[in-house]
């Protein structure tokens, strides 16, 4: 990464955190359920049988616990959530059962549920394990993201680097990428620093539109 990379990434994350940090939790919470509704809406939600969401900050980004909830309840579906592993600083998305697992999570790190290794005495599924299915939708979160699909993270690389070894293992394919964004999360086209590595969405939901890739345009990078 040049140096003017790094600076344009640091001054757009920490100038975009201060905003979100003062917007009032009744605004975030609108917004999130206006979101939420969107989603429930799309057809790539409806017939998706693998998902993978995001556990939410209490704030400052969408709020997902309603959509989780929407998927848990479904009987056809199956949720998966992240999950770091501390040692290898790696990012797995591990499943979620039933309600009572996710409300059972502990709290962790910026107060963000944190899926236990074990749920009812078993070791939780991974996307990666063998008997599971191909992963069909992933729920991005993000700090900013830009009208030409790209998107600033938190600085880490975890979804990233785990969307380069989701797509490298045999027999698995990329899933689709939506980005679930507040209104002061949305740029105009260009304005979200992108490198070699960096992931572009497949879609940007946000309270008031959903955005997509113009007809023809690939986003496998």
């Amino acid at each position: 990464m040049s140096i003017l990379q790094s600076t344009n990434k640091r001054a757009l994350r920490k100038a975009m955190i201060t905003t979100l940090r003062q917007l009032p939790h009744s605004d975030i919470q609108s917004q999130s359920q206006a979101i939420t509704e969107k989603i429930l809406s799309l057809p790539a939600f409806q017939e998706c049988k693998t998902i993978s969401c995001y556990l939410s900050m209490p704030a400052a980004e969408v709020q997902t616990t309603s959509l989780i909830l929407d998927v848990l309840g479904d009987l056809r579906k199956a949720l998966f959530v992240p999950s770091i592993t501390p040692s290898d600083d790696c990012m797995d998305f591990v499943r979620v059962y039933t309600e009572e697992d996710y409300r059972s999570l502990p709290s962790g790190l910026w107060g963000i549920p944190d899926p236990t290794p074990e749920w009812s005495g078993k070791k939780r599924q991974s996307v990666f394990d063998a008997d599971c299915s191909n992963l069909d939708v992933i729920l991005v979160p993000g700090v900013a993201f830009d009208r030409s699909l790209s998107r600033l993270g938190h600085g880490k690389g975890y979804y990233d680097r785990f969307i380069t070894s989701y797509r490298s293992s045999p027999g698995l394919s990329k899933p689709l990428l939506v980005a679930l964004a507040l209104k002061q999360q949305l740029l105009e086209r260009g304005q979200v620093p992108m490198l070699d590595h960096d992931w572009k969405m497949d879609m940007i939901i946000t309270p008031d539109e959903i955005i997509t890739a113009p007809q023809g345009e690939c986003q496998d990078s």
